[in-house]
């Protein structure tokens, strides 16, 4: 069997989905490693520097991002046993000594190589313009390799170097190759991962797994995770680095307070500050919450008949929400933030935005899945403190978007504004601009936008996908309100099909009632990896959003 020459494009490292290029002929195409069968080694014998043991590669190793590698149809039992590496080197040596045409024809496929290498290096720099690491993650198949199933069955569009026009390319690639892109790191060194040692059941076990990429991934991930957090001081910028690429749940507590600032970076100080500021926020519950109504105002009296209301309409999709107790809590954690911050006081969609802090910190005592647990079940200092908790969380979160809730809302004005610009321009060269089809429909981006902004699109995507998207939003920092306008336009363009066939009424029924019920991370990472891609083209060159 030839030996396809590919180069490896590492695009997103929680979910297992990576992707090359393939060189055939003078074009080049986007793969998925899913659609390979058999293991991938580099040169033909040399697969024993990634598994000492002459065992199956373990799918965790690392090489440099402009390094080639051989795709080679070997059996399983080739590489299980050491017949496996002379295998190899006999079918590199079969190749070397049956024709001689084949030295002829080394000089005419390396201007092929020198255009395949430079196309993978302008997709590297469209993604972020610069080099960054790449993993190679082994999928094993039952059946045997054909030619025909390396190609993916949904990507017909090939690429010659002729095609490299960053608009055109970045947008083709993403729209119907990528399923998933994490945030490229900053760091171009290659983190060289060591196989795990363990018993050799352990490790037959582990080889049995259909896909063997996600849990290397994983563990990568978590190794990264446990490294920045155990340290004397947190290195916040990289935390968010890796943060923004989805937090391993039972972390997720302790980075976000972290990345919101409530919590100190310097691990002897934190636990002293955590205890100061929850007794502080029962200070604030006994001054604010706990007194008669005939000692406040009217006005005070009126915000928390308000927030009553809202609090049974919170998330009412899940059961969790719908417990008094629950609902309580909310209720003294939205008073308690509205009389702090007079200048806005308490804003319908805020009573939203404490959710995803509610369940994560939760999630430090209660186990399994959200609709089975009871909070009646926690001591009642458990309680406060996860209050606390959210209370100076959402503090610090809206500490960043003041102006969004203030009278008028001008902040979220100003990026629906925005949000309409960004669209135009992202979509302007379609054949059919689902912009022009709203703005001739009528539809201005308020009747719709204000809700996604106001919200934060907790009320647009199933509840159990909020949190991955929060881990998006708090690694951002302080950039995340500019960087919410491209995750928007990102979120309704995914819709631009649907949107072209829709008129006025039927337009606004639709952006109300977005069929996102059976989305999964794979929809979420998407639309995440559009956004992050149209902030780094745009977000630093204002002249293009003019119109």
């Amino acid at each position: 069997m030839p030996i396809t020459k590919v180069s490896h494009v590492n695009l997103y490292q929680d979910y297992g989905q990576d992707y090359v290029l393939r060189r055939s002929g003078s074009r080049f195409e986007v793969l998925k490693t899913q659609d390979f069968t058999g293991y991938i080694s580099d040169s033909c014998g040399s697969y024993d520097e990634f598994s000492p043991e002459n065992s199956v590669p373990s799918g965790n190793f690392r090489f440099n991002q402009g390094s080639d590698i051989s795709y080679l149809g070997l059996t399983e039992s080739e590489h299980k046993t050491e017949n496996g590496r002379e295998s190899c080197q006999a079918k590199r040596s079969m190749k070397s000594n049956t024709n001689s045409k084949e030295d002829t024809e080394a000089s005419s496929t390396s201007a092929l190589d020198s255009r395949f290498n430079q196309t993978l290096r302008n997709v590297q720099g469209l993604l972020k313009g610069r080099s960054f690491p790449g993993k190679v993650l082994i999928t094993r198949r039952s059946s045997p390799v054909e030619d025909s199933t390396l190609r993916s069955p949904d990507s017909d569009r090939s690429f010659s170097d002729n095609d490299i026009r960053s608009s055109e390319l970045m947008d083709d690639y993403i729209e119907d190759e990528v399923l998933s892109i994490s945030k490229p790191s900053t760091n171009s060194a290659v983190d060289k991962l060591k196989p795990s040692t363990s018993s050799p059941e352990s490790s037959s076990k582990d080889v049995q797994k259909s896909t063997m990429g996600a849990r290397a991934t994983d563990s990568a991930r978590l190794m990264r995770f446990t490294k920045q957090l155990s340290g004397p001081t947190v290195i916040l910028e990289k935390l968010r680095e890796i943060a923004w690429s989805g937090v391993p749940p039972y972390l997720r507590p302790t980075v976000w307070r972290l990345l919101l600032g409530y919590a100190p970076p310097n691990s002897d100080r934190r636990e002293g500050v955590l205890r100061r500021k929850r007794l502080e926020y029962l200070d604030c519950v006994a001054q604010y919450y706990d007194i008669p109504d005939t000692e406040r105002t009217d006005e005070e009296i009126n915000m928390l008949r308000q927030i009553a209301v809202d609090c049974p309409r919170t998330v009412p999709d899940v059961s969790f929400f719908q417990q008094v107790e629950v609902q309580k809590s909310l209720e003294r954690i939205l008073y308690t933030w509205a009389i702090r911050h007079p200048a806005s006081g308490y804003v319908q969609g805020i009573n939203d935005l404490v959710t995803p802090f509610f369940v994560v910190f939760l999630a430090e005592h209660l186990e399994g899945s959200v609709d089975g647990w009871s909070i009646t079940d926690l001591a009642t200092d458990t309680i406060s403190n996860v209050e606390a908790d959210c209370f100076w969380c959402l503090s610090k979160l809206l500490d960043g978007m003041q102006d969004h809730y203030t009278f008028a809302q001008p902040g979220i004005q100003r990026l629906v504004f925005k949000l309409k610009e960004v669209v135009r321009r992202i979509d302007g060269n379609s054949e059919e601009p689902v912009s022009r089809h709203m703005e001739e429909q009528g539809l201005e981006f308020l009747q719709f936008a204000f809700r996604w902004f106001n919200c934060l699109l907790i009320r647009e995507i199933p509840f159990n996908l909020v949190t991955r998207l929060w881990d998006t939003y708090l690694a951002e920092g302080d950039a995340l309100p500019d960087f919410l306008v491209y995750i928007f336009a990102s979120f309704l363009l995914h819709w631009s099909d649907k949107l072209q066939k829709l008129d006025f009424q039927e337009m606004v029924m639709f952006l109300q009632h977005l069929p996102t019920q059976n989305w999964t991370h794979l929809e979420l990472e998407m639309v995440l990896s559009r956004a992050y891609m149209w902030h780094a083209m745009f977000n630093s060159s204002p002249s293009h959003l003019a119109s």
